[in-house]
């Protein structure tokens, strides 16, 4: 029994002998690797130093179509002024240390424990919000290295923050960052970032000033005071003061004095034109090419823009600024686009893109507090309600299933919930509902209206019957056809639509009136024709084609009826800010309930222009009709037209084969309701035999004959 223990235990030995022995070699193998994939990736990396020597960068240019009218240069001039250590206030010191790398003085260039704090934080948080990077890894990667995500990258610029750290003191490496990192505005070092926010030295930052100035580190461009997340900034900047306090940077009573300062940005004197549309490529370029890119390949970026038709589109806007507050609206947006090629031509997203919000300091609250925010784009970011501006594409959807401008429909007070009292007297239905009795704008109803007249008249309505007939669903539908993307739910949208019930976009809307002057083809807007590198070759290029979304007949039958302006004249005259005279011009305004927002939309065949005028928090104005709106759309309009030569619409072909009843030929003194003589789910075919088995019919009959009770005639010609 003893010599076989004996025996086991000596088995024993050469296992553990073998494993050891097996160990050291996979320990020194993987340090060979380690050594090896370093030596692989930091074979002639540049010595770290002279952080102060500015790398040579090229920047993108955007400019106009022709080449020639530089909008904007990203990054074009480095704002840099190389300060001393002690000329940079203290203030911003402790908020960087506080807020980028509190164990600055302590770690040797990386910080192995902030690593691992970061790394538990992002795991017990499920989030990536915590970084790692010292201000040393930062300095590395500013000068030498990008923000691109890699292995080779990392290893890198490890190896050159120990270096470094190495090499000069922790003083030295703090300054070169202080003096290199970007603030945005092309603001390079807190000297630069200093003068360009506040006009003060770096020297004379106060501790909120200081936190306000670090809180731009990680996103520049997004926390840019002069944007539309100036709200979160001041937000990031609190954050920070407490960081500065909680490390004894500052005291409580320092802190609370700090977040009570009242923070004050120098106007922002950027040179940029056109700067709703240049921030509007700008995003595209960033999500595509992103911000290093932009700032080191030189890119040449040839945009759409007119740069005679957007200067004097904003010349247009800023001189009805007057009229327009006096009616209680402080903001206004426009857009000018090619419908033949879906070129923005002109596109102006607030009253004065550098003028401050009002009322002073609404910004500072967060979003939806100013009647004017100078930075946000109602143009390309806004949604809004489109009032009777939406009810072409409703009339549209009802000329693709067989009615025409021909048909008619009854303009006199009619409810339009089944549940509800027929007399439009009630608020509520049997079943709880809301009863829905909408009224024409003047509260007057007409009797028997052509659809041309109804549409052209803007005459409510008869147009939430066109959109009864019409179909909610396909209505929607044909709004998608036409470009636009906000109206997703089918569910969420009654009859109520029509008349403006629900959220549109400027430059949605407007190209989808561009489909009517086309005569039916949608090309999405295009704002950049062509990009190329520093050497001009090409990287991209705009190579959309229409597609036929629309009817041809369709499109024209729109054209002819919003080119009326005899048949609009009851409502808005015969010159009428609508009216170009000389010109063949199509017109729509819509107003929202209580006049919340103001929109002008028209076209030729060669021009679409969209106006839209109101309050950036929704507050009413006080513009009743088209008096602040419509001016401004008809002097960009007469600008446009007078240079180019006449184009008029094709007008649609004749109508035939259609019932007489689709074609407005009804007997004299014929009082019936259209639902009488149409089947509303196949209205060319042939009339219901049971009318009254609609729901809407015993509405609308009632509202015809309460109607007539109170205007006796004989004869009730269509459209009188």
């Amino acid at each position: 029994m003893k010599k076989f223990n004996f025996l086991n235990k000596i088995k024993n030995k050469k296992v553990w002998s073998y494993i050891i022995k097996n160990l050291v070699f996979l320990f020194l193998g993987c340090c060979a690797f380690i050594l090896a994939l370093f030596v692989y990736y930091t074979w002639n990396l540049p010595q770290p130093e002279k952080f102060i020597e500015t790398p040579f960068i090229q920047s993108t240019k955007i400019y106009d179509n022709t080449g020639k009218v530089l909008l904007y240069d990203i990054y074009g001039e480095e704002k840099r002024e190389i300060v001393s250590f002690d000329k940079i206030s203290d203030n911003l010191k402790h908020a960087v240390l506080a807020s980028e790398d509190s164990r600055f003085y302590q770690h040797g260039g990386i910080d192995i424990i902030g690593i691992l704090r970061a790394v538990w934080i992002d795991v017990t948080h499920q989030s990536k919000s915590q970084g790692g990077s010292t201000l040393t890894q930062q300095l590395i990667r500013s000068v030498y290295l990008t923000n691109q995500k890699s292995v080779s990258r990392k290893i890198k610029e490890i190896v050159l923050s120990v270096e470094l750290d190495n090499k000069y003191s922790k003083d030295q490496i703090f300054d070169w960052y202080l003096n290199e990192i970007p603030f945005g505005e092309n603001a390079y070092g807190a000297e630069s970032a200093s003068q360009t926010y506040f006009s003060i030295p770096a020297s004379d930052l106060s501790a909120a000033q200081a936190a306000t100035l670090t809180a731009m580190i990680t996103g520049p461009s997004y926390y840019s005071p002069y944007g539309a997340n100036k709200a979160e900034l001041l937000q990031r900047k609190d954050i920070i003061l407490d960081k500065m306090q909680k490390l004894g940077f500052i005291t409580n009573q320092q802190l609370i004095s700090a977040k009570n300062e009242k923070i004050t940005f120098t106007q922002n004197t950027k040179a940029i034109k056109a700067p709703d549309f240049v921030m509007y490529v700008k995003k595209y370029l960033d999500n595509k090419y992103g911000e290093d890119y932009l700032k080191e390949k030189g890119l040449r970026v040839y945009t759409s823009l007119n740069w005679d038709i957007q200067e004097y589109a904003e010349q247009v806007i800023k001189d009805a600024e007057k009229t327009s507050i006096s009616k209680g609206a402080y903001n206004a947006a426009m857009v000018v686009l090619d419908p033949k090629t879906g070129q923005i031509l002109a596109l102006i997203g607030s009253r004065d893109y550098f003028a401050p919000s009002y009322p002073e300091g609404c910004d500072e609250k967060g979003p939806g507090n100013c009647l004017f925010e100078p930075k946000y784009d109602v143009a390309t970011m806004g949604q809004r309600q489109p009032g009777s501006s939406f009810k072409p594409i409703v009339y549209a959807t009802a000329f693709k299933k067989g009615y025409t401008p021909s048909t008619v429909l009854w303009d006199v007070k009619t409810e339009f919930n089944p549940a509800c009292d027929a007399s439009g007297d009630a608020t509520t239905g049997s079943d709880g509902s809301r009863c829905y009795n909408p009224q024409d704008y003047d509260n007057l109803n007409r009797g028997p209206m052509t659809l041309r007249t109804a549409l052209d008249c803007s005459l409510n309505i008869p147009a939430v019957k066109v959109l009864y007939l019409a179909g909610i669903k396909d209505s929607l539908q044909t709004a998608k056809d036409l470009g636009i993307s906000t109206l997703t739910d089918v569910n969420n949208y009654g009859l109520s639509l029509v008349l403006g019930g629900g959220d549109v976009n400027l430059l949605e809307l407007t190209s989808a009136y561009g489909v009517f002057a086309t005569e039916g083809n949608y090309i999405p807007p295009i704002s950049i024709l062509k990009i190329t590198d520093a050497n001009g070759n090409i990287i991209e290029q705009s190579n959309e084609q229409p597609t036929k979304v629309l009817d041809t007949q369709v499109a024209r039958q729109i054209n002819d009826v919003l080119s009326d302006n005899n048949a609009r004249a009851p409502i808005f005259g015969l010159n009428s800010p609508l009216h170009v005279a000389g010109y063949q011009v199509a017109a729509k305004t819509g107003t929202t309930q209580r006049y919340v927002d103001g929109w002008t939309m028209g076209y030729t065949p060669f021009v679409v222009i969209g106006s839209w005028t109101g309050n950036n928090n929704n507050v009413p104005t006080k513009d009743e009709g088209i008096g602040v709106t419509a001016p401004m759309w008809n002097k960009v309009m007469q600008k446009i037209v007078s240079s180019h030569p006449v184009e008029n619409f094709t007008p649609p072909n004749p109508i035939t084969e259609r019932s007489p009843v689709l074609l407005g030929q009804l007997p004299a003194g014929d009082t019936n309701t259209i639902l009488y003589y149409v089947d509303k789910n196949n209205p060319t075919g042939p009339a219901p035999q049971n009318p009254s088995a609609d729901p809407e019919y015993y509405l609308w009959q009632t509202g015809i004959n309460s109607w007539l009770s109170n205007n006796i005639t004989t004869d009730l010609p269509p459209g009188s």
